[in-house]
């Protein structure tokens, strides 16, 4: 399962605090008394869907001194400009070891869900829903995908393990789309292939294919594919899906269409953070 605490995560959280703090915050521990105390509040400084809020209580554990953590919004609710989404107490050297790190967990995935939401809503008068992909950013991929469902997109497969994904590498090193469709016969995993033609197509159909994969066609030649298919499987268009071309992908009648866009084109989303003595 996916989740904000997810072991995984934790451990990349770890990572990032020992690749900013090192062997230690030298400007921090030099300026500020062990012992003082302060509070520390986030502020979006731009219009965002908001997401990785969740992970502020991990980073500061990880560090300790900190008192309470107040989490004012949650991954994907909306901020305003200027609005605070979370406030920490505790000693002034934790928050202050802490800031950049976690500012970057915010920025990048308020980004992917602020993206992620204006794709969503770009086929809402349609019945497609819109996938993410495994064009993640590395060791990041549970987070972004995390985002991505905050922003209102629907998980893909997490990676190679989790689903069957048959793409046209595959069918070539396999031998065609039966030989690859005949080697899942038994499993017990959703099963999706890519089709590149019409004869695929119909090759893929006629060995029980339930998931079909349209990939690059342009949206008048997928809506006719889609006809012919007509609801014999599910379908899911790839290829050229951006911001300006979603919806009318949407439109041809699929049941999902997929952008790694989302993940691999999303502007991180500005915040600061301001600490204010006791």
């Amino acid at each position: 399962m996916n989740r904000w605490d997810h072991p995984e995560i934790r451990q990349l959280i770890a990572l990032a605090l020992a690749e900013d703090i090192g062997t230690g915050d030298i400007t921090t521990e030099t300026c500020i008394p062990a012992d003082r105390m302060a509070e520390g509040r986030y502020f979006a400084r731009e219009g965002a869907v908001v997401a990785g809020v969740e992970l502020l209580p991990l980073i500061f554990e990880a560090r300790g001194g900190v008192d309470s953590i107040e989490l004012l919004r949650s991954s994907g609710d909306i901020a305003a400009p200027g609005l605070a989404v979370a406030r920490v107490r505790g000693r002034a050297r934790t928050l202050l070891e802490c800031e950049r790190t976690s500012l970057n967990f915010l920025q990048r995935l308020s980004g992917v869900a602020t993206l992620a939401r204006r794709y969503a809503e770009s086929v809402t008068h349609t019945r497609c829903r819109v996938l993410d992909t495994r064009k993640t950013t590395p060791g990041f991929r549970r987070l972004e995908k995390l985002a991505a469902a905050a922003g209102g997109v629907t998980n893909h497969r997490i990676g190679l393990w989790d689903a069957v994904l048959i793409k046209n590498n595959h069918i070539t090193a396999a031998g065609g789309v039966r030989a690859a469709l005949e080697r899942f016969a038994d499993t017990s995993l959703a099963v999706e292939i890519e089709v590149r033609t019409l004869a695929e197509l119909n090759e893929a159909l006629d060995s029980g294919a339930k998931h079909l994969l349209l990939d690059n066609l342009s949206p008048a030649i997928a809506r006719d594919w889609i006809a012919h298919i007509g609801g014999r499987a599910t379908v899911e268009l790839s290829g050229n899906i951006n911001l300006e071309t979603v919806a009318a992908y949407a439109e041809t009648g699929a049941d999902f269409v997929s952008s790694g866009a989302i993940t691999h084109q999303a502007r991180s989303i500005n915040y600061n953070f301001r600490i204010e003595l006791d």
